[in-house]
């Protein structure tokens, strides 16, 4: 059943804000799940249809298992909180958020983990390599981002936007990976790729032998072979059986 306070906030906002709010509260869930969560120190956030420039993030102090709907706090792009909450936000961990939402009107959702695979592999002079399956699509579409500090300063924006590009994800030299995409899906399904290959990364290096890299060939046509697998749909079609999942072990996420 849903709380008082959902009720609540649900009466605020439009159908399309609150469908947002349970993606991507569900995106915060499925974080945890995969356990790609930095305690409460790190931030996912999503665009609010319509016409002004506000979006979605957690509130500081939550953990990700926490995050519901009701309780994801609305910010315009200074990160003034837009709507009345309980909840506080810190204005630092929107710094990059920011950045990639004003720069990418495809970036709805912005999602940076600070994994230890990631992390490990962002520290590594050669970055991603290309030598799992799971690496491939991450390769097609990816960019390095030299590490600055802790990721308050916004001067720092201008030169991650450049090195993002036109990719859908980032690595952040020294500090972890950031994927965007159209939807929480879109954004869930090129960080699960992108962690995974990280994750077989570090693995096959701790083996100790030579690494067999993929072919050239076979990395270009990669984008092609995935869109004709999936008719471009791949995120879409793992969403809903995700969010199953998250409805059988514990479904507050959508109040």
């Amino acid at each position: 059943m849903p709380t008082a306070r959902s009720l609540n906030v649900r009466e605020q906002v439009s159908v399309e804000e609150w469908r947002t709010r349970v993606d991507l509260a569900a995106l915060y869930r499925l974080t945890a799940l995969h356990h790609w969560d930095d305690l409460v120190f790190t931030h996912i956030s999503m665009r609010v249809p319509g016409k002004e420039h506000h979006f979605l993030i957690n509130p500081y102090g939550l953990l990700f298992e926490e995050i519901t709907a009701s309780n994801l706090v609305k910010v315009d792009l200074a990160c003034n909180v837009v709507i009345d909450t309980p909840h506080f936000v810190n204005p630092a961990g929107f710094v990059i958020h920011s950045a990639v939402h004003e720069a990418r009107e495809d970036a709805i959702c912005v999602y940076p983990t600070h994994t230890v695979h990631g992390v490990a592999v962002s520290a590594q002079k050669d970055g991603l390599l290309p030598i799992s399956q799971h690496s491939l699509l991450p390769l097609a579409s990816i960019g390095y981002h030299n590490y600055e500090g802790l990721a308050l300063n916004a001067e720092e924006k201008p030169r991650l936007i450049a090195d993002l590009g036109s990719n859908q994800a980032l690595i952040l030299r020294n500090h972890g990976l950031l994927t965007i995409g159209r939807s929480a899906a879109e954004a869930f399904l090129s960080m699960y790729l992108l962690e995974t290959a990280c994750r077989i990364q570090v693995l096959a290096q701790s083996g100790g032998s030579e690494l067999i890299p993929i072919p050239d060939p076979i990395l270009k046509g990669i984008r092609a072979q995935v869109n004709q697998v999936t008719n471009g749909m791949g995120a879409e079609i793992a969403w809903p059986s995700l969010l199953r999942k998250l409805d059988r072990i514990d479904p507050s996420y959508s109040e």
